[in-house]
């Protein structure tokens, strides 16, 4: 039978047929059409296309999350949307045809699109290039990312709604303005990634990004990790602590062990996004004042920043600290890693009222940054604001701040900088979506 690829961009990384290791660069096109009948190397192109596409438009993604929940400002001389419309400065609203949106709200059913690519063409793949054990980690593993990147849709537009990703792409089902049901459907396709995963045997290459969760093992406590964190937001608290039971939580393991998307400098490859040369003074990425002052005292989490030479302003807003959470073009950013799956077990216990189990997790986050053992009250109240504290810290500039506080009805507590500035609780659906 013939084989059809349609490439929509780029050259396409040559993959041997019994490749299973290291990715140099994840320079893949994102594939177009159905691929039949398709060869080893044409599904391994299709998971490292897939990989590669998590990494697109993510710079703008955390930016946006960053700059809504007051993490950070974001100065560019040739963007002045990241002071006005982000902040409602003056009488600008978030505009729902602007890169902002647009743009990372595309690269992830971009993504989706590859990986149902990826599962149309096992239906015509010979066993001889898969078994049916290698095809249900490929199915999983595609899975595993269609849920993936639907959380990160609905964390940025909430209630104004997504799309539920569907194979055919002619064909797109009704915008869903309950976050809830999507949720839901993030779960769905997350849990069935695992049931594909389990059992399965995984012969595709994966970058450094994956390190030490490349097999079917390690892909199926990734899927749980992201299980748990959606758990959380759904307020399924017993079956978080399921979910992070069958993950990589390790309550006294190392606090960055977990997944990334990985970057380079390499040929062709994408370099780190959020990656600015300290004091820079054209393209600045400056903490929010109420970084520093908020922080106790001898929190050594300040050191994700670093004091300027020179303060940056810009549109009537200052900053003196840059930030320091990726050092160079090279670092990764982390999908999920082990620091935020304690805060998820603490606040799992919290809400169910498990008050030593919470303590003692929290504990380990604030003994880790050099903070004494927790002595405030023993209440569920006291402790969710000792919660949402770590998180802010532990996980500043990964994405979670405005998504925490909206989930706690917090948003009214963010500081408003310029006397017209807003608080916005979610993104418009793109334009594009609702022209559909």
């Amino acid at each position: 039978m013939k084989k059809l690829i349609v490439y929509i961009s780029g050259l396409l990384l040559t993959v041997s047929a019994c490749q299973k290791g290291e990715i140099n660069s994840l320079n893949t096109p994102v594939v177009g059409g159905i691929v039949v009948n398709p060869s080893k190397s044409d599904l391994f192109n299709l998971v490292t296309g897939a990989e590669s596409g998590l990494r697109n438009n993510m710079g703008t993604y955390l930016d946006g999350l960053g700059v809504l929940g007051r993490e950070e400002y974001r100065f560019a001389g040739s963007e002045p949307r990241w002071t006005t419309d982000m902040l409602g400065g003056g009488t600008k609203t978030l505009d729902n045809n602007t890169f902002y949106i647009t743009n990372p709200f595309a690269a992830r059913y971009q993504v989706a699109r590859q990986c149902f690519i990826l599962m149309e063409a096992l239906k015509t793949t010979r066993n001889e290039v898969a078994t049916d054990a290698q095809k249900k980690a490929f199915k999983g593993f595609a899975e595993t990312l269609i849920g993936y990147q639907l959380l990160l849709n609905i964390n940025m537009t909430d209630s104004n709604g997504a799309r539920i990703p569907v194979a055919d792409n002619a064909n797109l089902g009704p915008i869903i303005t309950n976050p809830g049901v999507v949720l839901d459907s993030v779960l769905k396709f997350l849990d069935a990634g695992k049931a594909d995963l389990t059992g399965s045997e995984v012969i595709f290459p994966l970058s450094d990004g994956f390190t030490g969760f490349k097999d079917a093992a390690g892909l199926i406590k990734f899927n749980r990790a992201i299980a748990a964190r959606v758990h959380v937001y759904r307020k399924n608290w017993a079956s978080a602590l399921t979910a992070l039971g069958e993950s990589f939580f390790d309550l006294n393991g190392s606090f960055t062990i977990g997944v990334n998307n990985a970057f380079s400098t390499n040929g062709g490859d994408l370099s780190n996004p959020m990656y600015l040369q300290p004091n820079a003074t054209g393209e600045v990425r400056v903490a929010h004042p109420s970084f520093a002052t908020d922080i106790l005292f001898v929190d050594d989490r300040i050191n994700k920043t670093a004091v300027r030479i020179a303060p940056a302003s810009s549109s009537g807003l200052s900053g003196n600290r840059d930030l320091t959470l990726w050092p160079s073009l090279s670092a990764p950013i982390s999908i999920i890693r082990n620091e935020e799956l304690i805060l998820l077990y603490a606040e799992a216990k919290i809400q169910l009222g498990q008050i030593p189990d919470a303590t003692v997790a929290l504990n380990k986050i604030r003994v880790a940054h050099s903070l004494p053992v927790y002595g405030g009250a023993s209440t569920q109240a006291a402790l969710i604001t000792e919660l949402l504290y770590n998180r802010r810290y532990s996980l500043f500039m990964e994405g979670h701040r405005w998504i925490d506080l909206r989930r706690y009805n917090l948003l009214n507590t963010l500081p408003i900088d310029r006397p017209d500035d807003d608080i916005w609780s979610r993104y418009p659906i793109p334009m594009s979506e609702t022209n559909q």
